[in-house]
Parts: structure tokens; sequence; C-alpha cells
């Protein structure tokens, strides 16, 4: 299809897909056309709820012409494997983070999508929203001098107390690293530009955890990953970064600060898409209304959209996804040898987006 409204399909239908369908069903530039997933009557009632009129099996979707781009909510092992269906079926691809849990698989996808010509756009598109935007453009236009460096904190005791099945949070291809990391990492090479090196130190505080939630509660599960990660992280630009993330931290915490050389700025959570700045100058603190969409999760599907007709980049891109993939690695491969590891991929970084552009506009006739 050349123009006209973007039909989307969505490939499972758990927890995440609720946000997501009631997002994407608003938006007047996508047309939602199906939902598949293994549990058919799981996909069958998410597709009656939201007013979508196609269920089934993922092989159906694939074959559904009318379906353009393919939004990807499995689980993060399957992603890849699920987003290479979609571009043999000639599906662009939206996937749910992380792109990958390795260099070579997301490797593979990046140039399978390029051979195909088709595109495969990640999460997270927080960075989409006023909160980052609005920083992005108070850091181009001076307003804190130079950039010189970041603070960010993500603290907690983990989300096995309320999460009714929280075991894949606590192995590969989760943990606060890869979790949580990519909301502030994306949002970090928005602000800096793409990271050269790496050093790190990574921890696991126990060997298994217990469900606190639901029909599972008091079940032992297993960790495997590290659940406590302290990053330094160098640019290319030349700034720098320190990062923790962790889910041994009984003290709840979220912090992400820019210093310049004229003042500092507090930026809003980049794990939500909206919240003020503070700025910390020589003479106070002021408090800077951010500006720009306040719509949540999906509104990266919508610009992956107007990307695709426009035949323009689009700024969630699975390159800038790869670079950031490829910076968790390199954290965890840090934190396990004890030396600084150098980051071998780059992106190049999307402008801003306009002030007024607004998801919820209809823009595709």
């Amino acid at each position: 299809m050349s123009g006209g409204r973007v039909g989307v399909g969505v490939i499972g239908a758990g927890v995440i897909s609720k946000e997501y369908l009631g997002n994407l069903t608003s938006f007047p530039d996508l047309e939602v056309r199906f939902v598949a997933d293994i549990d058919l009557d799981r996909a069958k009632a998410q597709a009656e709820k939201y007013g979508v009129p196609g269920s089934g099996t993922v092989e159906e979707l694939l074959a559904d012409d009318t379906v353009e781009i393919v939004v990807n909510l499995t689980i993060p092992k399957v992603h890849v494997e699920v987003a290479l269906q979609a571009l043999a079926a000639g599906k662009h691809v939206w996937s749910e983070k992380p792109f990958a849990l390795d260099r070579a698989s997301g490797r593979e996808l990046l140039e399978t999508a390029q051979a195909k010509g088709l595109r495969v756009a990640t999460a997270p598109d927080t960075f989409l929203g006023a909160g980052i935007q609005s920083a992005r453009r108070l850091l181009e236009s001076g307003g804190i001098g130079a950039p010189l460096s970041a603070l960010t904190l993500m603290q907690g005791p983990g989300p096995e107390s309320w999460h009714p099945n929280p075991d894949f949070l606590f192995q590969e291809g989760a943990g606060p690293l890869f979790d949580i990391g990519p909301y502030y990492l994306t949002a970090l090479v928005q602000l800096f530009g793409p990271v050269r090196r790496v050093s790190a130190v990574v921890s696991k505080a126990r060997e298994t955890r217990v469900v606190g939630s639901g029909p599972r509660a008091g079940e032992e599960f297993s960790v495997t990953v590290p659940t406590h990660v302290s990053a330094l992280y160098e640019f290319e630009s030349g700034q720098t970064a320190q990062s923790v993330f962790s889910f041994d931290s009984h003290l709840k915490r979220t912090q992400f600060e820019v210093a310049g050389l004229d003042a500092t700025v507090v930026v809003p959570d980049p794990n939500t898409f909206e919240g003020d700045l503070l700025l910390h100058g020589p003479d106070g603190i002021d408090t800077l209304p951010s500006t720009g969409t306040t719509s949540t999760r999906g509104i990266g599907v919508v610009e992956l959209a107007r990307a695709i007709r426009a035949g323009v980049p689009e700024r969630a891109s699975g390159e800038q996804a790869y670079h950031v993939l490829d910076v968790m690695i390199s954290t965890i491969e840090a934190g396990e040898s004890g030396s600084p590891v150098e980051v071998r991929s780059s992106v190049e970084i999307a402008p801003a987006l306009p002030e007024d552009w607004d998801p919820r506009a209809a823009t595709l006739a």
C-alpha cells in the first residue's frame, strides 16, 4: 500500500497489549486489523474488547495483506524470531524492548530488514514524549550551557512483590538493566549521542526470589542475571554518565539529571512520557513545563507509520535500538571482566520532534 491509513497487527495479547491496543485503536493514522496470540481465546477477547475485526494465529495475521506493521509484544526471548517471521511476510515491525538478546541476532534482524527494504523500529517510545523531547530542546538551545555529564538512578526492591509471573524479569533478556535500562539509555543517547566506552560493576543479591502476589504467591524461582548494575558511560561527544540499575534496594528511587556548564536540569522519569523539568542555576530553581505529546505507549508506531508514508527515517529506529542493546551487553561484559569495554556500534540520532507533533492528529488521508 502506498498511501492512506496504515494497517497494524498485534502479536501478543498479554498484559502490555492493553495499553498498546487502547492507544493504537485511538490514533487516526492507524487501523488495527488483527490480534494474534498462541492463546486464541485471549487474542479473541482482546480483539473484541478494542473493536479489532480480526483475531487468531500468528500465521493468519501474517497472511493478512491489510497489515503493514506488525507490533511485536511477545516475551523478550522470541522477539527476534517473531520479527524475522514478520519481515519474511513483507511486514514492517515494531517490537517491544529489548531489540534482541545478543549482537548476532540483532545484526541479523537489521540486515534482513535492510535487504527487504523494511523497517524494524523498537520501543521504548517514551523518548518521543513531552518530557525527554523538552529536555532535548533545552540542551540543544544552550539552556544549561555545554552539557558535561549525567547521573541516572533506578533503584527498587524488584517486581516480584506485585507481578504475578515475575520469573522472566530475572532471566536472560531482563533484570534491571535489560528491563528498565532501555528507557534510560535511549534517553541518554538522545541527549548525548552514541556511547563509545563503558565500565561497570554487576552483582546478584540472591540466587532465588519468591512470587509475592497472585495464584503463584509463595513460589520460589531462580535468578539468572545481575540484579544490581553500576555503570560509567563515556560518549563519543565527550560527555559521561553514571548510572545505577538495581532490583536490590528497598529505597525506591528514580533520578535523571544532566549537568551543564551553566546549570543542571532534572529530567522527568524516562519510563514516562511527560513531566516538568527542574532547572538548577546560579539564581535558584526554575520549573520548566514540558511541551509535546503526553500520549503513551504506541506513539512510536504512529511516528513509524508516518515515516513510512513520507519515505523518511523513523526516530525509534532499529539502529538506535541495536546500539542500546550493544551498550547493555557491553555493560554486562565490563562488569564481568572488570575492564572497560569499547562499544563498537554507533548511531546517527534523528532530529527532535516538532513541538506541535500530535499522534492523535489525522495526517494520512
